[in-house]
């Protein structure tokens, strides 16, 4: 299949502009739309433990938002494929927003229930986010697509790492409208998720992927360059008749599978360890700030490198994070470390496997198939979210990093498969 993003029809000069455009509407977006990230994910396991007395079911709050990712990762995608990626964006900003109303109602009435239908609405937020990485893609040269893209991911790190820092400003915010303390950061997640919508309404414009479309159909023809309607089952066939395919979608999905088992639990570790909550507010940033802050170095190098290698190389960070975190005992200064190493690896994983994935696939396939991968993405994450908590019970915060760590295990298998294959 072809590889290339952009055809010839649309003039080079046209492109680059349209580019640079598209990549400062999406960081812009992700900056705000980081915020509500971040603030919730700092306080939603706490929200879900003050609701349940149980740190089995507080794992559910983190695992209903990567379930709502999940859930939404293909419709949205599906939309933007149909319509374009502004409402295909601006659709999934809008549903976090209402999923940030229903976690505050359903906070103040006491009811678990309605709180995860929140947190699953709030997921659509997350699958907004990621899938704006997609949008940085769809004019981007082969050369620049690492790059243009990590820049869209590193947008989210003023956003990601100011939210967990919000819980006490969010306190005396809420206080100031009759709230609990503990939903000041959800006020915050709501807000930044509206703006999102609006921003990427008003600014997206010209739509990146319409525009992509377009050219490719006016160069190779409607059948190169149109998306084309494929089931879950054909978009993972095609994914596994590629070996550069399936390894960037394996390698997303460990990442971020390892990411989420672990950072879950994180708060509820140190929380039981007598750790402050602004100390766990730091933890949780300086992890985002891994997750974020470097991307664009990242992006350059899978770039530069090729990203067989990065990907590769995100997954023995991952193991190293996994192997420090689990170690700590109490020392939350090492946790810390740990968690930074994981948000590390995340990036490494994230922005070579999408780049990679982007490469594998023809542009009239590629919305769906990430969506597809996207959706298994959180899938993966909602999994391990879920498995999280009964695992810490049982096995401790080290049985859990070790639990986390397993993951990455097929994606060297993938590696040397490809590099067998001469991808």
């Amino acid at each position: 299949m072809p590889t290339h993003t952009v055809p010839g029809a649309l003039p080079e000069q046209t492109r680059r502009r349209l580019q640079r455009r598209t990549v400062a509407v999406l960081m812009l977006t992700q900056t705000v739309g980081g915020v509500g990230m971040g603030a919730m994910l700092a306080v939603g396991a706490l929200i879900a433990l003050d609701l349940t007395g149980s740190d089995t079911w507080s794992g559910m709050a983190t695992t209903m938002i990567t379930l709502g990712a999940a859930v939404f990762a293909l419709p949205l995608a599906s939309l933007a494929a149909r319509r374009g990626r502004r409402p295909g964006l601006g659709v999934g900003w809008t549903m976090g927003a209402v999923g940030g109303t229903v976690v505050i109602a359903a906070t103040l009435w006491g009811l678990f229930p309605l709180f995860l239908l929140g947190m699953i609405l709030i997921g659509a937020g997350t699958a907004t986010n990621l899938q704006a990485r997609h949008a940085a893609a769809d004019l981007a040269s082969d050369r620049s697509r690492g790059r243009d893209l990590s820049i869209v991911v590193w947008a989210t790190t003023v956003g990601s790492v100011l939210g967990p820092n919000l819980i006490a400003p969010g306190g005396r915010v809420a206080a100031l409208v009759g709230l609990p303390p503990i939903l000041g950061p959800v006020l915050f997640t709501t807000v930044g998720f509206v703006l999102g919508a609006l921003l990427t309404f008003a600014l997206l414009r010209p739509d990146p992927l319409l525009t992509a479309t377009r050219a490719a159909a006016s160069t190779a023809g409607p059948d190169e360059g149109t998306p084309v309607r494929l089931s879950v089952g054909a978009v993972l066939g095609i994914v596994a008749a590629s070996p550069g395919a399936l390894l960037a979608v394996v390698g997303i999905v460990a990442g971020h599978t390892v990411m989420v088992a672990v950072m879950t639990m994180t708060p509820v570790h140190m929380s039981h360890h007598g750790a402050a909550l602004t100390v766990i507010g730091l933890t949780i940033s300086l992890h985002i700030a891994g997750m974020y802050a470097l991307s664009p170095v990242v992006g350059w190098l899978s770039d530069r490198l090729g990203r067989v290698p990065v990907l590769v190389a995100g997954q023995v960070v991952l193991l190293v994070a996994t192997a420090v975190a689990g170690t700590a005992g109490h020392d939350e200064g090492r946790v810390t470390v740990g968690l930074i190493l994981l948000g590390l690896g995340w990036s490494f994983s994230l922005v070579a496997g999408t780049a990679l994935l982007a490469g594998s696939l023809a542009p009239a396939v590629r919305p769906r198939v990430q969506g597809v991968s996207d959706l298994l993405m959180n899938l993966g994450g909602a999994v391990a979210g879920g498995l999280s908590g009964v695992v810490l019970s049982q096995a401790g915060f080290g049985g859990l990093n070790l639990f986390a760590a397993l993951f990455t295990v097929p994606v060297f298998v993938l590696a040397l498969r490809a590099v067998r294959a001469g991808r």
